[in-house]
């Protein structure tokens, strides 16, 4: 196998970044971060303590309008083996549940390369935003905290992310000094519908009063997820019957056979099992002046790709039959290893400049797709990512950053199905965010410049382009009063990514033929989005309506060709519109006793179409409900909420509809030595009632329906 290395060139340029200014400032947790902790109130229901994501120049960056946090007993909750199940309780996201082993955020109906996935505000520097079947390389159980930011401020750390971003934070590289001798941390759990097992741990140890290390590991294991009712959607289970009886009137006895037990398939997704592990390792020096911290760490996981009824593809020339008696293909399985280094650091500053903040990651990645025990394509990835900020100090009421940020990357895919030829990015970029407090009004401003750089020498491909990217956010607050509105345009520019280019040829684990478009001139769009927030000790209201007009939009969609045996699927650029709302509630409506009785609530829907008459953009998320209530105590809480998801009847040409579902869930938390003890012992009910759900922003929604009843029960212990 062809080994890839990064160039000396690229390492030169990846170097240099590391002596420039500065870090993920922008997401340090407050002093005030327990201030609601005994309502159980924060910036999002789901929170069960105040995190108010926040930079050490900014108090509040009110133009991240839309930005939610998902930590504590909820996370715990809601860990998934993949970041996009995990987060679906949010408003405004969903998820592409390719399968349980592989799923990666939705956010505002943006997928793919339009949603930036990081850690600790690096890149996760994987392929999970190449396919949808590529696994997301960062494990939820090791997660200390996940934040969803949304809107113009996304600009920090990314030209494309137009949707949004998902940070995750963990405690590989300590942020602080524990004040005993050794901190331990472990969770451990069960599911019933899917029997997964998990568990993970972490010890800090300080050795000196500055240096602390730290080490982590975790483990899953699933079975076939079990679901309700048939597997296949009602749409194609009868197209498959009709195909059996075609075959049955042929004399095709055993082929019709095969067909009718695939219709009939129920009780569990065949091939969705998975299993992943995780370590990790690293020591901070961490002062008065400042800090410095280095990370090792490993994922390893191997998960099933679920089949796509009637799918099909020969290797050979097209038209080549396969031999008499030939072996049938075995199920696919991905088999994806990640070794990952990260440093991070601040140096804090007098003057103009109040610190100088750095951050980096090195990763080499490979995932291998095999068919039954045969070796299918190779997928190898290695990149470094970096970013440096100079966080400017508050003069007479105006702050802000400025910054710079650098990916290397070299892609190869090795097999006969390698629909991507061997490429590399360069990528560079310049960015700042100002904010200048004018008494009851605050003006905000972002703006970004990127270079990229896209080759691939096997098909003499080499192109550059140069985006800018920019935000202006004002935001009006009453003196004395909880009440917050404001306004935010930004104007975003995205390069389109090596697969919207260059893929051409057949993907055997997405069990399509893909083709992109080495033309493709750069994704612009204006965005605009009105929020309105009420932040008070007992009542949270946040309400955001947002919208983007597209020039060059890039979509892949479903052409009804078929190559290889295989569907095709065909990248596009078109004008596009997007528009939709979020919201999400929460308020104390009694207390008795050491309760508080608290009803919550979450809301969102998009609307995404092609201009000029060219339909529906696919796989869009259809409007959404969701309530609940909870009772909080130091010692117990208890909980219930009901989700409703409508229908989804606005597809894209040869796409299919989604079918509208209801699910009740409720959770229970006993913290026997109170808030501070140190353990919660969590159970929850999810889907009680066995429903058939499908998520209509996933690629393999007809044949892969959602969970259906799970029972699950972990413990949380901190030490």
């Amino acid at each position: 196998m062809e080994e890839i290395k990064l160039s000396h060139r690229k390492l030169l340029i990846s170097a240099a970044i590391f002596v420039l200014p500065a870090s993920p400032a922008w997401a340090q947790t407050t002093d005030s971060v327990e201030q609601r902790s005994d309502s159980g109130l924060s910036d999002d229901f789901h929170d069960d303590d105040m995190i108010v994501v926040t930079a050490p120049y900014v108090d509040q960056l009110d133009i991240l309008a839309g930005t939610s946090v998902l930590t504590g007993d909820k996370l715990a909750e809601d860990l998934r083996g993949q970041i996009g199940d995990s987060l679906t309780g949010l408003a405004g996201v969903s998820s592409t549940s390719f399968s349980p082993g592989s799923s990666r955020p939705v956010l505002r109906g943006f997928q793919g390369p339009r949603v930036r996935v990081m850690t600790d505000g690096i890149g996760s520097l994987d392929a999970s935003n190449t396919s949808v079947d590529h696994a997301v390389t960062i494990d939820p159980l090791t997660a200390q905290r996940v934040e969803v930011l949304r809107g113009p401020a996304v600009l920090l750390f990314g030209g494309d992310a137009i949707g949004g971003a998902v940070n995750v934070i963990d405690k590989r590289i300590p942020r602080d000094v524990p004040d005993d001798a050794v901190h331990l941390d472990a969770i451990g759990g069960y599911g019933s519908a899917a029997n997964d097992w998990s568990i993970a741990g972490s010890v800090d140890v300080p050795l000196t009063s500055k240096l602390v290390v730290h080490a982590d590991g975790s483990y899953r294991d699933t079975d076939d997820v079990r679901v309700p009712g048939f597997v296949l959607a009602p749409a194609l289970r009868s197209e498959v019957l009709a195909a059996a009886a075609e075959e049955t009137e042929e004399g095709h006895l055993d082929e019709a056979a095969e067909l009718t037990d695939t219709a009939n398939l129920s009780g569990r997704v065949p091939n969705t099992a998975s299993r992943t592990e995780t370590a990790g390792a690293g020591i901070a020096f961490i002062d008065d002046g400042g800090n410095l911290g280095f990370s090792v760490s490993y994922y390893d996981t191997d998960y099933g790709v679920p089949a796509r009824p009637g799918s099909g593809h020969a290797h050979g020339e097209e038209g080549e039959e396969a031999e008499e008696g030939g072996e049938e293909e075995g199920p696919v399985t991905i088999g994806l290893q990640q070794i990952r280094a990260d440093l991070r650091g601040a140096v804090n500053m007098g003057g103009f400049f109040e610190s100088l903040n750095f951050r980096a990651g090195y990763s080499d990645y490979e995932h291998t797709e095999f068919e039954g025990d045969e070796i299918g394509t190779i997928f190898s990835v290695s990149g470094i990512e970096a970013r440096a900020e100079l966080v400017q100090a508050d003069h007479d009421g105006w702050r802000g950053v400025v910054g710079s940020q650098v990916l290397v990357r070299d892609f190869n895919a090795i097999g006969a199905e390698a629909f991507v030829p061997k490429n590399s990015l360069e990528s560079w970029a310049f960015f700042t965010l100002q904010e200048v407090d004018l008494g009851n009004w605050e003006l905000e401003g972002a703006l970004r410049f990127d270079q990229t750089s896209i080759s691939a020498n096997t098909i003499n491909f080499d192109r550059s382009f140069n985006t800018v990217s920019g935000a202006v956010g004002l935001a009006y607050a009453p003196d004395d009063s909880a009440f917050k509105i404001g306004l935010n345009i930004s104007r975003a520019e995205r390069a389109p990514s090596a697969e919207e280019l260059l893929s051409n040829g057949p993907h055997i684990a997405t069990q399509a033929f893909e083709i992109g478009n080495p033309n493709f001139t750069t994704e612009k769009s204006w965005g605009g989005e009105l929020y309105a927030r009420w932040d008070s000790d007992d009542v949270q209201l946040s309400a955001t309506i947002y919208g983007n007009l597209f020039d060059d939009y890039i979509f892949e969609a479903e052409t009804a060709a078929e190559e290889d045996g295989l569907p095709v699927f065909q990248y596009f650029q078109r004008d596009a519109t997007y528009y939709g709302f979020e919201a999400s509630a929460s308020a104390v409506f009694a207390r008795a006793g050491d309760f508080d009785f608290i009803a919550n609530g979450v809301a969102d829907y998009v609307r995404a179409k092609i201009d000029n008459g060219g339909g529906s953009v696919p796989r869009i998320p259809p409007l959404r409900l969701l309530g609940g209530l909870k009772a909080h105590s130091d010692s117990f809480d208890l909980g219930a909420e009901v989700e409703w998801t409508d229908s989804q009847n606005k597809v894209a040409a040869f796409e299919t509809t989604s079918d509208g579902f209801t699910m009740v869930n409720a959770s229970a938390a006993w913290r026997p030595f109170g808030k501070d003890g140190g353990v919660t012992l969590l159970a929850s009910a999810n889907n009680i009632f066995d429903v058939n759900a499908r998520r209509h922003a996933s690629f393999t929604k007809d044949y892969v329906p959602l969970s259906g009843r799970d029972i699950r029960v972990s413990a949380k212990f901190s030490f």
